[in-house]
């Protein structure tokens, strides 16, 4: 079909087209796209025409433009999952079809800040165990977990043995999570997690912030899980 052959914005068919082709394998995950002047060649279309359909392609997540290196496809997510929908990332990972692991960075008793105490209210929280690892899906880095609880609801030596600390919470704590409130940041390069989870300098995390809750409200765990973009993707389910 040619792309003026209907009364639809031509850059909203050039973006359609370009998806297709990359559906059907015409343009592989992590591939280089032709320059613009060759796609603008192939496509008998305008410049400024591209560039919107690429700003599409690039809002869907589906391109991803390097400045001064090309267009690129980008990866398909592994995992997907509705964020109405509370499961630790070991679950993420299991119910994908991968085997989850983890690396352990590091586990140190703190002093509470003033965000954690607000956090832990009404209880008073005298020490807390955080922690910090690197999850896994069948050995490739994907999630980096900084994790704080209640020291005297975990035991510490045991940390090292559990991938799930909601297994250990409950197993060891006696405290079983019902649900959790969860804040959602896109950020860009982190010095520290994007090279420990194979980032590409360009690419986005997705930060999970999550306060934890018995079913009797009492909050148990505070997250924060900088999870890969190109690995997982989050949708919101709503109703009327």
């Amino acid at each position: 079909m040619s792309l003026k052959s209907d009364n639809s914005y031509i850059y909203i068919q050039i973006a359609e087209q370009l998806k297709q082709q990359v559906e059907q394998g015409i343009y592989k995950e992590k591939e280089k796209l032709p320059s613009e002047f060759e796609l603008c060649k192939q496509l008998s279309v305008k410049r400024e025409e591209l560039r919107e359909a690429l700003d599409i392609l690039e809002e869907d997540n589906i391109v991803t433009r390097r400045p001064g290196v090309g267009i690129f496809v980008n990866p398909k997510p592994m995992f997907s999952s509705g964020i109405e929908q509370l499961g630790s990332v070991t679950d993420m990972i299991t119910k994908s079809g991968k085997t989850p692991g983890s690396q352990y960075i590091s586990t140190e008793l703190i002093e509470p800040t003033d965000n954690d105490k607000q956090r832990f209210a009404p209880k008073r929280v005298k020490q807390i165990a955080q922690i910090e690892r690197i999850r896994s899906a069948d050995g490739e880095p994907v999630v980096y977990c900084i994790d704080k609880v209640d020291k005297d609801l975990i035991p510490l030596d045991q940390v090292h043995t559990q991938d799930s600390l909601f297994k250990l919470l409950e197993v060891s704590g006696g405290k079983k999570i019902a649900y959790a409130i969860t804040y959602i940041e896109p950020i860009g390069y982190h010095e520290k997690i994007s090279p420990a989870l194979n980032c590409q300098p360009d690419q986005a995390l997705l930060l999970l912030k999550q306060v934890h809750y018995t079913a009797l409200d009492e909050p148990v765990l505070y997250s924060a899980n900088y999870f890969r973009s190109d690995v997982f993707s989050f949708f919101v389910v709503r109703k009327r």
